[in-house]
């Protein structure tokens, strides 16, 4: 069975319980996804599905991959991934995954890349807070401020938190709790936020750990 899915992140809204409380969701397009490869133990040492995501031209396509998605039979998919399953029995390459893989009330990880940032200080990519206002300390408003080392250890230790690149990293959100879900319109309605900008790329699983009660 086929525990995971490709989608999209749509946005963010809110939705009203029946007590008036307002609760924020992220939207999700989850699917549909064709599969397209059957991994197995005997030929490649491990069990799992390869799954196609989205539209794209043939004309963009290079030739390796065209020719992968012809012996599938599927037209078109912009992305690849796989998903590791614990039995191939009841998959075929050519059947289809949408939303229906998850159910209402169910607890689900979501894996996408956080907005890209680009080079950012200190203030910015540490939540640091700067220097002095004031007593002449006009200057170092926003810098990190002295970074430990003297003569000994003569170095700066690496992991120091100082400016650098900031964003773009992948991350996964664990146990969000499915509030909706719309296999007809191929959506998912979970409860919280999501790393990443809408129409980002994001990997959908069933919670690999139960929270605690």
């Amino acid at each position: 069975m086929v525990t995971g899915i490709i989608g999209r992140k749509v946005g963010m809204t809110q939705i009203f319980e029946d007590s008036g409380e307002a609760v924020p969701v992220t939207v999700i397009e989850a699917g549909p996804c064709p599969i397209v490869q059957l991994k197995t133990q005997e030929k490649d040492g491990y069990q799992a599905v390869q799954l196609g995501f989205g539209k794209q031209k043939e004309s963009r396509m290079n030739n390796p991959k065209r020719g992968h998605l012809a012996k599938a039979g599927v037209d078109s998919s912009f992305v690849l991934r796989e998903f590791r399953v614990q039995s191939l029995d009841d998959v075929a390459v050519g059947n289809i995954v949408d939303a229906s893989v998850f159910s209402e009330g169910e607890r689900v990880d979501v894996t996408g890349t956080s907005k890209g940032r680009g080079f950012s200080g200190v203030v910015r990519r540490w939540n640091f807070s700067g220097g002095k206002k004031s007593h002449g300390g006009e200057q170092d408003l926003r810098r990190p401020g002295s970074i430990g080392a003297s003569a000994t250890p003569s170095r700066v230790f690496k992991g120091k938190r100082m400016a650098g690149r900031h964003g773009a990293k992948r991350h996964t959100v664990q146990n969000l709790f499915v509030v909706q879900a719309d296999p007809e319109r191929n959506l998912l309605v979970v409860k919280g936020a999501i790393p990443g900008p809408p129409n980002g790329l994001l990997l959908i699983r069933k919670a690999a750990k139960t929270p605690k009660s």
